[in-house]
């Protein structure tokens, strides 16, 4: 087969969960895959040497680029115009993989296939700008699955999001769960303090020696605002808890104004730090570092900051929502995203009241296989086969 596979999101400057799938997944199928052709497509000015993936030892893997202005290409040359037909770019493929929610037009000469993380901006519009609700209504979603031939979901959730709200037919959607990296584990307490006392790591961060985490974007879905009050009443409530901080790491995102008035307005702004993008290779050391790490979000398709902080053994406390109740319920404290009171009592009991965290990590460690990258790539390329004999 000759497959072409967008990597658009591999250009990002900084990798969200999307990204990070994007370019987990890619690497895996084409180290596991030496029989099929594969074509890398990107639209970009961004020279070839940006590209985060080296295909220097695959030869049966290129890359196929345009340069055209980006939002040109997509609002005009795609939605409107529905020019160039990407497989036509790409020459005689087989099959055409779009790992994200993008808006190509094909001919109809090759299979298509799109992954589908989460459809928050139909369950939750009010968490996005107005600029990106009127683009996700000028592109018309509903219409835009309609191109595919299969869909893969990565949650049961986004799969019954997508029957109920978009039509999709049940026999059109594939469920295939993320990979988390091998590289996200518990390390030594004697490799942990070799980070601490690293000169850069401390610049970089200044992490206090107590802290309960959150990583992800700085946007409204992840009810950081909540997070915020609810450490807030923590710390009232237990004045002996003073050494307890709280971290919120990650890129900023949309509509995040009100996230830094809450934090402004806190009397306890100088127990909360804001410490920004986190460089992939720091991850685990924070999550590692973490007493605790918490993600209340409103909804996800899949949620991997959960699960790659109990990878490095760090207790959790998250919502009982979308995704997460789904793929991380069973390892965590689950709480009512909305009431505050719930967020900080599960906070007292995992700092202060010894709860049991020890039969969450063990529970998970039985399972991590499940969420393996190669297993996520194996179940692709016979997605892949199958949907090339149809």
């Amino acid at each position: 087969m000759r497959i072409g596979i967008d990597i658009s999101t591999l250009m990002d400057e900084y990798f969200s969960g999307v990204s990070e799938y994007s370019y987990n997944l890619i690497k895996k199928i084409i180290e596991k895959d030496k029989e099929n052709e594969y074509i890398l497509y990107f639209n970009s000015f961004a020279p070839l040497r940006d590209l985060k993936i080296d295909i220097s030892e695959y030869p049966n893997v290129r890359v196929a680029q345009t340069r055209y202005p980006n939002k040109f290409f997509k609002h005009v040359m795609q939605n409107l115009f529905k020019y160039p037909k990407i497989d036509k770019i790409l020459g005689n493929i087989d099959l055409f993989f779009s790992p994200n929610l993008n808006f190509y037009n094909y001919t109809n000469a090759a299979k298509k296939i799109i992954t589908v993380h989460d459809l928050s901006f139909a369950r939750y519009p009010e968490f996005f700008s107005l600029r990106r609700n009127l683009w996700h209504k000028m592109i018309n979603i509903k219409k835009t699955l309609q191109k595919y031939d299969k869909i893969v979901a990565v949650s049961e959730n986004t799969k019954k999001d997508l029957i109920e709200l978009f039509d999709v037919p049940e026999n059109k959607i594939q469920v295939i769960y993320s990979g988390i990296e091998r590289d996200l584990r518990k390390i030594s307490e004697q490799e942990l303090n070799l980070i601490r006392d690293n000169c850069d790591f401390k610049q970089k961060y200044n992490l206090p020696k107590k802290f309960i985490l959150y990583l992800g974007t700085i946007e409204p879905r992840k009810n950081i605002e909540n997070t915020i009050k609810a450490f807030e009443i923590f710390l009232e409530k237990n004045p002996k808890a003073v050494n307890y901080k709280l971290v919120i790491a990650g890129a900023r995102g949309w509509k995040n104004k009100n996230i830094f008035k809450t934090w402004k307005n806190s009397l306890q702004k100088n127990n909360i730090k804001f410490i920004g993008y986190i460089d992939k290779n720091d991850k685990k050391y924070l999550y590692n570092m973490a007493s605790l790490f918490i993600f209340p979000s409103y909804y996800e398709g899949f949620g991997f900051p959960p699960l790659e902080a109990l990878a490095c053994g760090c207790p959790i406390i998250t919502a009982n929502n979308s995704s997460l109740s789904e793929i991380i319920g069973d390892y965590s404290t689950l709480i009512n995203p909305y009431d505050i009171s719930s967020i900080s009592k599960a906070i007292e009991s995992h700092c202060l009241n010894n709860i049991n965290n020890n039969i969450f990590l063990e529970k998970f460690t039985n399972i991590k296989e499940e969420y393996s990258w190669d297993k996520c790539a194996e179940k692709y390329l016979n997605f892949f086969e199958d949907i090339n004999k149809i």
